[in-house]
């Protein structure tokens, strides 16, 4: 994967803690995934499309979305599954739109999003095309661990 295709969302993760949650972070690794969310996460997932095409999600604990969902209200709050599926959904659309901004101006084209799909429980398969490879971000914070995961066809 190019790094200038990945690193616009990563920063996007770096700049969503500092200037919206207040809070530091930091990348704790970089893996080759399978993509599919694990059995104790919630998971939401993005597409983008144009000259750079591929898919970014977010995978994290749900205590970790309270926390940042507390963070982002001030204050303790409902952690409903709706509650918790808009958070995530809002914050992945947040870090592909960051994202979106900065690649658009590399490649001179306006990058088309998708909207936001939320993948809660465990009884479900992620499909992606058989020669997609998912790269897998890991992040750890003062509010809880989350994955950055990226894909783009080869």
């Amino acid at each position: 994967m190019k790094a200038e295709l990945v690193n616009p969302f990563i920063e996007s993760i770096f700049e969503l803690f500092n200037t919206m949650l207040g809070a530091k972070v930091e990348r704790t690794g970089m893996r080759i995934s399978d993509g599919q969310k694990q059995p104790a996460e919630v998971m939401a997932l993005i597409g983008f499309s144009g000259v750079v095409q591929g898919t970014v999600g977010l995978a994290l604990p749900t205590e970790t979305c309270s926390a940042m969902i507390d963070r982002l209200l001030g204050h303790a709050a409902d952690y409903s599954p709706d509650t918790i599926s808009d958070t995530i959904g809002e914050l992945v659309n947040i870090v592909a739109g960051s994202a979106k901004a900065k690649i658009s101006l590399k490649v001179h084209e306006t990058l088309d999003l998708s909207l936001p799909i939320v993948f809660t429980g465990s009884s479900y398969e992620v499909y992606s095309p058989s020669n997609a490879t998912w790269l897998e971000v890991p992040f750890s914070s003062e509010l809880g661990d989350l994955s950055l995961r990226l894909t783009f066809p080869d």
